[in-house]
């Protein structure tokens, strides 16, 4: 004899099926949900961490830009001292010049000559004296012409001092720095 099932398998096979994709559907998702959930800490944990550490390297930024601003401000003062140095130093060794110009002004000064006024505006020695006769003007200039330290003698005016005592005179005169000689 012949077996005819006449009962549903196919359905209840179908429904066993569909209740495994069911099942495995739910498993999937709730795999996905479990995975999204600690990707999603994971991705906020490095995102904390990133941020952190930018805010670290502001931090720094900010720190270097003031130690900058106090680079910048020691440069300028530096600039500043190292200039002040240099009018001190220029100062310094122009000390001695002036009493070498006086100095020389007494060795080039002839016995009857006598300054009234000297005056030095740069490197011109403007001079207002009075001298016994214009032979005592014709020697001083010709020992300005010959001084090492002074030259251009410039004459500009002679006048005759009154009952016949001498005479005035202005002259202005250009004062060198000798050259150095070199020591052995």
């Amino acid at each position: 004899m012949a077996k005819i099932n006449l009962l549903p398998w196919r359905e209840k096979l179908r429904q066993g099926r569909k209740q495994r994709f069911l099942a495995l559907l739910g498993v999937f998702i709730l795999g996905a949900g479990v995975l999204l959930f600690f990707g999603g800490t994971h991705i906020e944990d490095l995102i904390k961490t990133q941020s952190d550490r930018n805010r670290f390297v502001q931090q720094k930024i900010k720190d270097l830009d003031i130690r900058i601003v106090e680079i910048k401000g020691l440069k300028k003062r530096k600039t500043e001292l190292l200039e002040l140095m240099n009018v001190i130093q220029r100062l310094q060794g122009d000390r001695p010049v002036i009493v070498k110009v006086f100095d020389e002004l007494v060795k080039v000064t002839p016995d009857g000559v006598f300054f009234m006024l000297l005056s030095m505006k740069n490197s011109s020695l403007t001079i207002r004296g009075v001298a016994e006769s214009n032979n005592r003007i014709s020697t001083l200039m010709r020992q300005f012409d010959e001084s090492d330290w002074f030259d251009n003698p410039n004459l500009t005016a002679v006048n005759a001092l009154e009952e016949g005592r001498g005479s005035s005179f202005d002259l202005t005169v250009q004062q060198v720095t000798p050259r150095q000689e070199s020591k052995l």
